[in-house]
């Protein structure tokens, strides 16, 4: 099985971003219902005796905090009457002070009091004193009424009296199956209409997520087989969105590589085609006409040999550019004069300037020492000053200028030429940019200009190119320069 079809075997396995966000909002849903089921089946009733025990507990602090207010009475009456609850307070020999039953005759401390002589009572004073929190809670099954007690006791101080007051609460825990079962029948509409609205809802939440990703996958489709009129324009949330717009960027990114390497393609077939015409042409006249005139000969050899340094240039300058933008090849950083590098590049031009007429000369400022690859820097100048020279034209002066800052040294190239076009501007810099008004003769490989670039990037140097048409074109970096300290310090 090719390697291809294994790939769509899998991604064909594998479940729709849809079916996993209904998958996943369903089991959210179903674990929300198994909650509520398992609280209302297993932890109500526990749930209810624990806060019927932090309820009457917390009527008996209220009560001792304002024991001693004038309102007691109705507080107690007040607070039995909400709770349903029998209230009792007592000093320290157990003598009655206060009390108030909601209970009426299913009251246990009642009867306690007043038929069994305060046994009851008396006992739960008893386990209180063997208490360290000085509270105590009990619950007991009332037989006569089968039903359950909750009892809860403190000693409390008061302004009245130096030895303690206690208070005793009692409620009882009502029957809750009947609530239950209410609460049960309820919970089962409950489920089945929130699973029938968790399955609608699901299924139109998944279906709005995935549904920009599945169009943006349709215009992915068509823009990989070659498409590239498309607009990743997908709408719904803002990840998809921006999504959509790094999608568009990337196709116009794509889009300038192919043309690119369509241009490469044609451009190096042009530079490639031409010099091997001239060398088997020249090779073809060495052999059937001049192979016997010495001086014919040697002519057609140094052009044959011309051609193959142009075939040559071309490789190096591609293989070059690449291991640049590879990030490959490595600077080496020395600090060099400004005045002796461009005089320097400036003799390889010395019979151009003699024998064709061109005027090229520098423009100096104060010699300063730059820091980076002498020979790169080397490389920038003489492409920046060929380029000068190709697009000059007839005036054939160029400028070589120096502009100190205070931390950089700018350098400029100028040439008098057709210039370029504010459209054409941002192409300077791109491979195999040949400006129009160009004859081949004096056009190199039109991969000067990239290499500069890549180099200059390469420093960190800023560079740039202004242009007017008919008024020529300055090509121009900024390079590091070493400070005045460093220089006098050497």
């Amino acid at each position: 099985m090719k390697r291809s079809d294994k790939a769509e075997k899998k991604r064909s396995s594998k479940r729709s971003l849809r079916s996993y966000v209904w998958l996943y909002f369903m089991i959210f849903t179903i674990l929300i219902l198994l909650l509520l089921w398992v609280f209302q089946y297993f932890f109500l009733a526990s749930y209810y005796r624990s806060a019927k025990i932090r309820s009457v507990s917390n009527a008996a602090r209220n009560i001792t905090r304002r024991y001693d207010s004038a309102d007691l009475k109705n507080l107690l009456k007040r607070t039995a009457f909400d709770n349903s609850m029998c209230i009792v307070i007592t000093d320290n020999a157990g003598n009655v002070l206060i009390g108030e039953n909601n209970l009426g005759s299913f009251s246990f401390l009642f009867h306690d009091l007043y038929v069994d002589h305060g046994k009851y009572i008396y006992a739960l004073r008893s386990e209180l004193a063997d208490s360290s929190s000085g509270e105590l809670t009990k619950t007991k099954k009332n037989e006569d009424y089968g039903s359950e007690e909750i009892f809860f006791c403190m000693s409390f101080d008061t302004a009245e009296s130096d030895e303690p007051y206690y208070i005793f609460v009692e409620t009882a825990v009502d029957p809750i199956d009947s609530t239950v079962s209410i609460i049960r029948q309820h919970l089962i509409f409950i489920t089945v209409i929130l699973f029938e609205l968790a399955f609608i809802i699901t299924m139109f939440i998944s279906k709005r997520l995935s549904q920009p990703i599945v169009d943006m996958t349709e215009t992915a489709k068509d823009f990989a087989a070659g498409d590239f009129n498309v607009e990743f324009d997908a709408k719904g949330y803002k990840e998809i969105e921006e999504l959509s717009e790094v999608l568009d960027k990337a196709k116009v990114e794509i889009e300038k590589v192919s043309k690119l390497r369509t241009d490469l393609i044609a451009n190096i077939s042009h530079d490639l085609r031409t010099p091997l015409t001239m060398v088997k042409a020249y090779a073809e006249m060495i052999r059937d006409l001049s192979g016997d005139n010495p001086e014919k000969r040697n002519e057609h050899l140094n052009i044959i040999i011309d051609e193959a340094d142009r075939l040559s240039n071309l490789v190096n300058n591609i293989l070059e550019l690449s291991k640049l933008e590879s990030g490959n090849m490595e600077l080496n950083y020395t600090d060099f004069s400004v005045h002796e590098k461009i005089h320097d590049v400036l003799t390889r031009y010395t019979l151009l300037i003699e024998e064709q007429g061109y005027d090229i000369s520098f423009v100096p400022d104060e010699d300063r020492l730059i820091h980076g690859d002498a020979d790169k820097i080397d490389q920038v100048l003489y492409n920046f000053i060929n380029n000068a020279i190709n697009y000059s034209g007839e005036n054939k002066r160029i400028r070589i200028k120096q502009i100190n800052k205070d931390d950089r040294v700018r350098i400029e190239v100028i040439d008098n030429g057709c210039g370029i076009s504010k459209e054409l501007l941002p192409k300077v810099f791109d491979r195999y940019y040949r400006g129009e008004k160009v004859k081949r003769d004096v056009v190199g490989t039109g991969l000067g200009l990239p290499i500069c670039k890549e180099i200059l990037k390469k420093h960190g140097w800023s560079f740039g190119v202004k242009s007017e048409e008919g008024k020529g074109s300055t090509f121009w970096f900024e390079a590091e320069a070493v400070p005045a300290e460093t220089e006098k310090s050497e």
